[in-house]
């Protein structure tokens, strides 16, 4: 159960500046859907605003990564991270950008394994071996 009240569409259309994101959200992603976590958001405009501007400049802005792989890192960091919610909504996303279901197994395996060699490494305490150091 969620910890704040989730916005409706009428309570968004009273309000300026959570209609101004919700609006944006919609033409960005071409669709009248709006997740959960924008809706609890709204609670606080100020964030609501700041989080989706972030989220357009890293997820959105065409850049060096493909959007299905920034989708596949959003989801190993939420996978490590634990949050389940994230985990959904961006295999969904990937899913819509093109993830296959042979690149999700894949991924799955990967997340997999770090996670396992992590927590050997954790547990063994390793130093870092002098090769993997950057010298700046």
């Amino acid at each position: 159960m969620t910890t704040v009240r989730l916005w409706t569409d009428a309570e968004a259309e009273a309000d300026p500046r959570v209609k101004a994101v919700f609006d944006d959200i919609r033409a960005t992603r071409k669709s009248d859907f709006i997740n959960n976590i924008w809706r609890a958001l709204a609670n606080q405009p100020d964030t609501l605003d700041r989080l989706w501007a972030g989220l357009k400049a890293v997820m959105v802005a065409p850049g060096s990564l493909d959007p299905v792989v920034k989708e596949m890192i959003y989801i190993a960091v939420s996978s490590a991270n634990g949050c389940g919610y994230c985990v959904h909504s961006h295999t969904a996303a990937a899913k819509a950008k093109g993830m296959t279901g042979a690149q999700h197994e894949e991924l799955l395996a990967v997340i997999g394994m770090a996670s396992q060699t992590n927590a050997l490494v954790t547990a063994l305490q390793l130093p870092v071996d002098q090769q993997f150091l950057v010298e700046s």
